[in-house]
């Protein structure tokens, strides 16, 4: 096994993107073959070298914050840069949720009897390489790494510049976990080179699946650039609709998680709708909100109540603040609150606080969204938090994956049919006739 302290395999290489492909590819079928409990040994080692390097990741990550604050990066970039003792904590707790999960690979999911000695069986099977292209986030190496690991899929991770130095010592720890246990460390790759993007996005013959995280831009960018299906979303402008029917201490307990908990992530709230009827109660709710340090973005109506705000433009709507600001907009009704989310919302997480039953879940059926929630913040909108172990990312489209995507995104399905030499040329009209009798998925062995 390797030492535990430092690692012992470079992450990158000289980059060319074909034998990049290539290579992962071929070390994808490898580990996508490998037991179950060869996974599972990965996962737990790749937990016990996030602890033991922790100093070597917390260190390595001040380097990048040092360089990010010199260079002027922006606010919320630096936020979602950092790592803690906290942030590494949360990471091996996920990696610990996916390695005390039951495998996936070869999961039954259907068993056919088609004729007496032919049964043909429907089972989960790796996705394949994975190309995942993120921004500021290094933690998202191990959330994307272990997940893939457990579904026996092979990442390409190329994040950005500002998080070189953080994202190599985590890509060593994967890489790292891999050969401890005899298995291909380029099941995991990382690439660092800018111009690496374009060639790797050109790769459709050995990628499977591109996965950007990071900003609206970046993801329209990728979309625009490959033949590779990309799964993603572009902006997470969520919100939160405070119903007449709303518990005031709710309202404002959830409008402040949910905007101040970690207010540079995507599930963070970003337009409050208040329903006319609550207006009596909303002086008190922005005062709250003031002190809290939220900055205020208002329509006509509630700038009334709170006329030391900034009065909102159409531009409000739409936005993804990645900060303490939050627009708060008056609508007659659910109806109204409904269709100003459709026209302005992202499909991400939209929220609403209401003690009416009826209400609720009228907004949970007809809110189109990929997480819809009633009393409870946009913030829950995570994979750990859904008990996914961790997410890839979040899918606002409506093919494949929505929402967090955790392990089940990242498997694909495969048919395999057991027979005693049957041809297919003996059934048909006045030949054989097939059964096509359902099983149960697992084996009777009594």
């Amino acid at each position: 096994m390797t030492s535990l302290s430092t690692p012992v395999q470079p992450a990158t290489q000289t980059f060319d993107a074909t034998s990049v492909a290539t290579r992962v590819r071929q070390a994808q079928r490898r580990f996508g073959a490998a037991t179950a409990s060869q996974r599972t040994a990965v996962l737990n080692t790749l937990s016990t070298l996030l602890d033991a390097r922790r100093n070597h990741i917390l260190e390595a990550n001040q380097r990048d914050l040092d360089t990010a604050e010199t260079g002027g990066l922006e606010l919320p970039l630096r936020k979602r840069l950092r790592l803690d003792h906290a942030k590494l904590d949360v990471l091996r707790a996920g990696v610990d949720q996916l390695a005390a999960l039951a495998d996936p690979v070869g999961r039954t999911l259907r068993r056919t009897l088609l004729d007496d000695g032919l049964e043909l069986r429907q089972v989960q099977s790796p996705l394949g390489v994975l190309l995942i292209i993120f921004e500021s986030r290094p933690d998202a190496v191990i959330q994307i790494g272990s997940l893939a690991l457990r579904a026996g899929d092979a990442v390409i991770l190329k994040g950005g510049s500002e998080a070189r130095h953080s994202n190599r010592v985590l890509v060593d720890c994967l890489r790292d976990a891999l050969a401890a246990h005899d298995l291909p460390i380029e099941t995991v790759v990382g690439v660092e080179e800018r111009s690496s993007i374009s060639a790797l996005l050109d790769q459709d013959q050995h990628i499977d699946l591109v996965i950007p995280r990071g900003s609206g831009e970046l993801v329209r960018t990728i979309q625009n650039s490959t033949r590779i299906p990309v799964l993603g979303h572009a902006e997470g402008v969520c919100h939160l609709y405070v119903d007449r029917d709303a518990d005031r201490a709710m309202a404002v307990r959830l409008t402040i998680d949910g905007k101040c908990d970690y207010p540079a992530a995507c599930n963070a709230t970003e337009t409050v709708l208040v329903h006319r009827d609550f207006l009596p109660h909303l002086a008190g709710m922005c005062h709250t909100l003031r002190e809290a340090g939220i900055d205020l973005r208002c329509d006509t109506e509630s700038r009334a109540v709170a006329p030391w705000a900034e009065p909102a433009t159409e531009e409000d709507w739409r936005k993804e603040y990645g900060d303490l600001t939050l627009s708060i907009r008056v609508v007659d009704d659910l109806d109204q609150a409904i269709e100003h989310i459709h026209q302005h919302g992202s499909a991400h997480t939209d929220a609403i606080v209401t003690k009416n039953q009826a209400t609720g879940e009228a907004f949970l059926a007809r809110v189109d969204s990929a997480s819809v929630f009633w009393n409870a913040s946009t913030r829950f909108a995570d994979g750990f938090r859904y008990g996914l172990g961790a997410e890839v990312g979040i899918a606002t489209g409506r093919i494949h994956a929505r929402g967090p995507v955790g392990i089940d995104g990242l498997l694909t399905t495969r048919w395999l049919l057991h027979g005693h030499g049957q041809t297919a040329g003996a059934y048909g009209p006045g030949k054989q006739s097939f059964l096509h009798r359902s099983l149960p998925l697992e084996e009777d062995d009594s």
